[in-house]
């Protein structure tokens, strides 16, 4: 019995590691449900940084996505397109002492400098040695400055993956197959929650129910894959 487990347990092993292997690419499932890559793997095709017209420092080798510090034309990377209602999923992967994070509902406009005074973030972090790792709200998962995961990510140097979903205004987000956070834009608990928050005075925070997707650029060599998306 012990032997017919350990070869189970290696076999699963072995299943996760060559699912792990498979990176951009939508299996027949996620095709008939309507998920679409955000990324190809291959290049920044369908991306730009903010406010500019090409991917600038952010490039692609071994099928990941990642932000070179070292280079010019820094700046969050943002989607083409814009979304409304959808289910987002990516793995990233931060260094030791990393910031990053995903926003969304981003809308491009000169008036705003920054992705963050409009969109809505999912913090992305090194719990451990990041600066800003002081409140909980501002940790790995979290709806930034707002509410706090419920469970910690993996550490830096490791993959997390992530889920993103926001329909009609109610986001839910994933790390890692758990839900970590869930609320509903514009209510009361959201309103009581912005004025306790840095938000308290950003006029146009989380107006927009359309907008891009961004990639922050926080300073740090993040990387990504596996980014698709569904269309609620």
């Amino acid at each position: 019995m012990k032997k017919l487990l350990s070869i189970a347990l290696t076999l699963i092993a072995i299943h996760h590691s060559l699912s792990a292997q498979i990176k951009n690419a939508l299996n027949a499932k996620e095709q008939q449900q309507g998920w679409e890559l955000l990324f190809n793997g291959e290049n920044t095709h369908g991306w730009h940084v903010y406010l500019k017209k090409d991917a600038g420092a952010w490039g692609v080798s071994d099928g990941i996505l990642h932000l070179d510090t070292k280079s010019q034309g820094r700046g969050d990377l943002i989607t083409n397109k814009e979304y409304t209602n959808f289910e987002l999923k990516l793995d990233w992967k931060i260094p030791e002492g990393g910031n990053s994070g995903i926003i969304f509902n981003v809308h491009e406009d000169t008036a705003y400098v920054y992705t963050y005074l409009t969109g809505i973030e999912m913090q992305i972090l090194d719990n451990k040695g990041a600066e800003d790792n002081k409140q909980a709200n501002h940790l790995a998962g979290s709806l930034y400055d707002l509410i706090a995961p419920a469970h910690p990510a993996k550490p830096a140097g490791e993959w997390n993956s992530v889920m993103i979903r926001k329909l009609n205004n109610h986001l839910t987000f994933w790390l890692n197959g758990q839900k970590v956070v869930e609320t509903q834009v514009g209510n009361a608990l959201w309103r009581n929650m912005l004025k306790t928050s840095k938000y308290k005075t950003w006029k146009a925070y989380a107006t927009y129910p359309k907008g891009h997707i961004a990639l922050q650029d926080h300073g740090a060599a993040v990387s990504f894959r596996n980014i698709r998306i569904r269309q609620l």
